[in-house]
């Protein structure tokens, strides 16, 4: 059982290529490092995509470590949390997965899921901020649970489908309603650079008994906008990983983003649209809270 957070110490300058510290976080307040165990000079995004590959063992000798009690601990708040993926190979979402949410968009109940995708540019970590996109006067909120994946999968049996999750994250599928609309595809409106938080960090599966158990919440300016229950998911998560990995190979650290319950901004009257300022909150059941400010990118 383990929280994976990238990390890097404050104020810390890159030169080339990128690199993260990787660490389970302890007690909610500080986090041990497991670089020094990994690579000393720490990880490249490509390097820590395998800390999610199921195949390389890298839980059980990270627990270890950390149970050993000889790994450094460092106080949260000395380090910048980072993406816990920073450059996932792929980012993919389930539209309308919700019956209240597919209820008050107009839409359908859907038969199958609903795939879109987002560009790996849209990711944030928390406390980053979420940039609203020039020329969109209507970007919204979605509050989802994130599943990332743990081993490569293709054409997999439902019944199989656990095996291949390595945990859960919070996530916001931020969306310019605007653009969403006026193209009839979603893939500009859902893929504007930031639109992807997640984090703070990803819970192991075994730190959550029932991912379809939780309760979900986003707050706008500590206003609860949505609470539900991830019980109320249309499709859920074998179904979802069988039905991707029928057309998709998933990878190790790709995400899954499982959909929004009702609440959004778009279907509120009137309606409520982030704006300058504003500060988001996801937060799920055993997986902590993702906080994001909303900043003009003009």
């Amino acid at each position: 059982m383990m929280k994976l957070v990238c990390f890097n110490p404050k104020n810390v300058q890159h030169s080339g290529e990128r690199r993260y510290r990787v660490g389970a976080m302890v007690d909610g307040d500080q986090i041990a490092d497991l670089t020094p165990s990994i690579l000393p000079m720490g990880l490249s995004a490509s390097e820590i995509l395998r800390c999610y590959d199921l195949a390389t063992n890298f839980v059980e000798p990270a627990m270890e470590a950390v149970n050993s009690g000889q790994l450094p601990l460092i106080d949260i708040g000395d380090v910048k949390i980072e993406a816990p993926v920073p450059r996932p190979g792929k980012i993919i979402c389930i539209g309308l997965n919700y019956r209240n949410h597919a209820i008050e968009s107009g839409m359908e109940i859907p038969k199958a899921p609903i795939v879109f995708s987002k560009f790996v540019t849209c990711v944030a970590a928390s406390e980053e901020p979420i940039l609203l996109p020039v020329g969109s006067e209507q970007v919204d909120f979605e509050a989802e649970l994130a599943v990332v994946i743990g081993r490569r999968a293709k054409n997999i049996d439902g019944n199989d489908a656990m095996d291949y999750v390595f945990g859960y994250t919070n996530f916001n599928d931020v969306s310019a309603r605007d653009m969403q609309f006026a193209d009839g595809q979603w893939q500009r409106g859902k893929s504007c650079d930031t639109f992807a938080p997640f984090g703070e960090y990803v819970a192991t599966k075994d730190e959550i008994p029932d991912p379809h158990n939780l309760r979900i919440q986003f707050r706008l300016n500590g206003a609860t906008m949505q609470d539900s229950t991830t019980a109320e998911l249309i499709f859920r998560i074998p179904e979802i990983v069988e039905y991707l990995s029928r057309s998709i190979t998933l990878e190790p650290g790709d995400i899954i983003a499982t959909g929004t319950p009702p609440g959004v901004g778009f279907a509120r009257k009137p309606p409520v649209f982030l704006k300058d300022g504003d500060v988001c909150e996801v937060e799920i059941e055993g997986l902590g809270v993702l906080i994001n400010s909303v900043v003009s990118n003009v």
